[in-house]
């Protein structure tokens, strides 16, 4: 699903988001990937999908899943419960997700919001760490207002209030454009927070500042599962170590 369609599609359907979706998708790479990148399948979803056959999900290769939780400190998915309990039901290993909204409240007001409708974290081996959603914005300006260095703030204060939080470091979801733009390239997050990178095309391209590796990669908006289509970068092994933080 290109971006922001993930959010502007998904939460209001209206021709204004449809354009800026059609805009930001040419960032991401307009060919995608005609078979799926090396690496664990997996897939994220949002109330768009509704309620998700999870088995036929597992049955077609999907092994873990991203759920959409929230957004801002205004909206939760009203489908989170099947999506989020449904995956883990069937043995996926399952994360949540938090479309940010760095024009509306700080980073540590939504990081609790977020920690409070569904995005905790257990160390039973299933639960990924949560992830943060930082993207083209689909409601105005790409970076919602803010300057880089304005927005390093806003993110380092989501992520160290998630982790003061639950004791783990948020996923960061984002693509190599948006960063750079709107955050000048920063490579102060590379070292604690694991990164999910977008980009629809048959190869990751290069990936933001200090990252050497990518964790999870969305390679496409649609295929064989419901949703996104992303894979993890690793064996089913290394990401149960992910969900543990460590040995179970």
């Amino acid at each position: 699903m290109n971006r922001p369609l993930r959010t502007a599609l998904r939460t209001a359907a209206t021709a204004a988001l449809a354009t800026v979706t059609l805009a930001a998708s040419a960032l991401l790479g307009a060919t995608p990937a005609s078979a799926a990148p090396a690496g664990l399948p997996g897939m994220d979803v949002s109330s768009y999908q509704g309620n998700v056959n999870w088995s036929a999900a597992w049955n077609n290769g999907a092994r873990f899943a991203y759920v959409k939780a929230t957004e801002g400190t205004y909206y939760t998915n009203p489908y989170f419960a099947q999506q989020y309990n449904g995956s883990y039901n069937v043995g996926m290993i399952r994360g949540s997700y938090h479309f940010a909204r760095p024009d509306t409240t700080s980073g540590a007001t939504q990081a609790n919001y977020f920690v409070d409708h569904g995005g905790g974290w257990s160390k039973d081996g299933k639960t990924l760490p949560g992830a943060l959603d930082i993207e083209y914005n689909p409601y105005g300006a790409t970076c919602y207002g803010l300057s880089q260095a304005s927005m390093r703030s806003w993110i380092a204060s989501f992520v160290n209030q998630y982790y003061a939080r639950t004791g783990r470091w948020a996923t960061i979801y984002t693509t190599t454009d948006w960063w750079t733009t709107c955050t000048g390239n920063t490579s102060q997050f590379a070292a604690n927070n694991p990164l999910w990178i977008a980009r629809y095309s048959s190869s990751v391209g290069t990936l933001p500042a200090g990252w050497g590796t990518y964790s999870f990669w969305q390679w496409a908006s649609s295929g064989v599962f419901p949703g996104d289509q992303n894979v993890w970068n690793g064996t089913l092994d290394r990401l149960k170590v992910l969900a543990c933080n460590g040995p179970c």
